[in-house]
């Protein structure tokens, strides 16, 4: 469960890249000029978030669902505002979803098998997100305008197996890596068993995934 697993990812393209689409329709920019931001036609380096630094001032930064894995992320942020144009943008949307049951269930599944010892440090892959008055307090003095909102989508999916399906190309990553296939099954297996307590089917088929993000737009 090393290898990223793309096809399985975009399986969920369009509720993935909803919070994407939301966050840019709040952009306070007409034509910004330099962006770092994903796109399919332009050339890609691999660098490290939590020290990475734009080589040039940007218009906007731009990140989807990243930071959330940079531990003191703050301090990255900080940083990345420092390196913006004069009225230039900092976009930011990260899942603040560690207290739903889908993630809770991850850690009580991992602490409750054969595989607890392997599993003990999966649960500190992510931290919580600090509260939004923490951004307020470190982002505003470096910004005329800071804009910060939290969204809670409700994803409609065909039953806890789509959960898992959902996950297993995110929060369920660091609980599979150290596992074999077998016990990743089982884990698997005991996760999904704790899922149909916390998501009963609406219709028969159906259960609907709450999945909270936390967003930014920070402007200087």
């Amino acid at each position: 469960m090393n290898d990223w697993q793309p096809a399985q990812y975009l399986a969920f393209a369009d509720e993935r890249t909803r919070p994407a689409r939301d966050l840019l329709a709040r952009l306070p920019l007409d034509q910004p000029g330099r962006i770092y931001k994903a796109q399919p036609y332009l050339a890609f380096e691999e660098g490290d978030l939590a020290t990475w630094t734009p080589p040039k001032p940007a218009d906007l930064l731009f990140s989807n669902a990243a930071l959330q894995w940079v531990p003191r992320h703050l301090d990255v942020l900080e940083r990345l505002l420092r390196s913006l144009t004069p009225g230039g943008v900092l976009a930011v949307q990260m899942p603040n979803n560690l207290d739903e049951p889908s993630h809770r269930l991850m850690t009580e599944a991992a602490a409750a098998g054969p595989w607890a010892a392997k599993l003990a440090a999966a649960a500190g892959a992510r931290d919580p997100l600090p509260a939004p008055e923490d951004y307020y307090r470190r982002l505003k003095p470096f910004c005329a305008m800071l804009d910060l909102w939290q969204t809670t989508y409700c994803h409609p999916l065909r039953g806890t197996a789509g959960i898992v399906d959902w996950l297993k190309t995110t929060g369920l990553r660091p609980y599979l890596a150290p596992l074999t296939a077998d016990e990743q099954s089982g884990f698997l297996a005991a996760y999904e068993a704790r899922l149909m307590q916390a998501y009963p089917k609406l219709d028969g088929e159906m259960i609907l995934l709450r999945f909270p993000r936390f967003f930014i737009i920070a402007q200087v």
